[in-house]
């Protein structure tokens, strides 16, 4: 009979060992919520692209149990020293990713019950748009979250990144309570829709960066100063190009005078991410080289208008766009405009 039982284990994948008792922790929702609250631990889907598309935690990374390279894909996107809270649809899938993970030297946090859990407790859950995630050519993951306006986060496996940092516009308010500890903070310009000195004050820890102008860098009291053109290699992962931002119509050029404000070309592991800041569809667009991900500004008398944009997206030929820092500009039918170019829009950058 033992025989009999060990074989069927070994048919569903596991041993008589584990079968008696996990090598992992398996905890409810609110212990898996408070687990992950901590940003020393990293968070792992263990389904589908698609399943992650339908619904997922956020931050979370996702690393397929039914890749037969999940063992090796781990290794490669997580850190070892650093404890990793897993789920799945229903517990089954995680529960058997975690044992392997474990034996591979990890520590690992399972959620009992996986997402379905999760969503019955009430827990938010990020679906399609809310998150952008794109993967470079080594494998490494990278999210992009529009938070309002002209800011978002650009969350890298360990790096965390965030460009214009404002905590309110009108009637709207970012919580930065539970963002993760920034390693660089980018600033564009001066004006307050994109500079928040307070804030840039609270979110800065020991290790970040502030990369800015010089007028910013100067109302700030700190910052590494990037005039347009400068280049510099702040980190293993990171390559950083200062490219100007300004006007160029007649009548708008004391907005984003020539020379003064920043937009930033980003290399991320090999993901080039254009952040063009306060500007119009300005010459040295043509010379950026090949773009990912662009981030275009469109509310003409400030920056520009969706023809402009039409015309610089053509120029820059990204892979993907995001229109943003629109306000109430209408960008109705910018996509079909923009053939070959995955237009993205998000109600966030109004």
């Amino acid at each position: 009979m033992r025989k009999l039982i060990t074989f069927l284990l070994a048919l569903l994948g596991l041993n008589a060992t584990t079968a008696c008792s996990e090598n992992f922790a398996s905890v409810g929702v609110d212990e898996f919520d408070s687990q992950i609250a901590n940003p020393d631990v990293q968070l792992l889907d263990v389904r589908s692209e698609k399943e992650y598309a339908d619904g997922h935690i956020k931050n979370a990374i996702l690393i397929d149990i039914n890749d037969s390279s999940f063992v090796n894909q781990a290794k490669a996107k997580l850190d070892t020293a650093r404890t990793v809270a897993i789920y799945c649809r229903s517990g089954r899938r995680s529960a058997k990713a975690a044992s392997v993970l474990t034996e591979a030297g990890f520590n690992v946090v399972n959620l009992k019950g996986g997402i379905e859990a999760w969503k019955k407790a009430g827990k938010q859950v990020i679906i399609g748009e809310t998150d952008d995630v794109f993967t470079t050519s080594r494998g490494f993951r990278i999210t992009i979250t529009p938070l309002i306006h002209a800011t978002l986060r650009i969350d890298a496996q360990d790096l965390h990144i965030i460009v214009d940092p404002v905590t309110r516009l009108g009637d709207r308010v970012v919580d930065y309570s539970n963002t993760p500890e920034s390693d660089f903070i980018f600033v564009t310009h001066e004006h307050g829709d994109h500079f928040d000195p307070a804030l840039i004050k609270q979110l800065r820890v020991d290790n970040t960066t502030i990369v800015t102008n010089q007028r910013c860098a100067s109302q700030l009291g700190f910052g590494t100063v990037m005039a347009n053109g400068d280049s510099i290699l702040p980190g293993p992962l990171l390559a950083v190009k200062a490219i100007p931002a300004y006007n160029t119509t007649e009548g708008h050029l004391q907005f984003h005078p020539q020379g003064r404000d920043n937009g930033y070309l980003l290399n991320l592991d090999g993901l080039r991410i254009y952040i063009a800041g306060d500007t119009e569809n300005i010459p040295e667009m043509a010379n950026l080289g090949p773009v990912d991900i662009a981030f275009l500004p469109c509310n003409q008398p400030y920056t520009m208008t969706p023809d402009q944009l039409v015309k610089a997206a053509k120029t820059i030929q990204p892979k993907v766009l995001f229109p943003y820092h629109f306000g109430k500009t209408d960008l109705t039918g910018i996509a079909e405009r923009l053939k070959g170019v995955d237009v993205r829009i998000r109600k966030q950058f109004e």
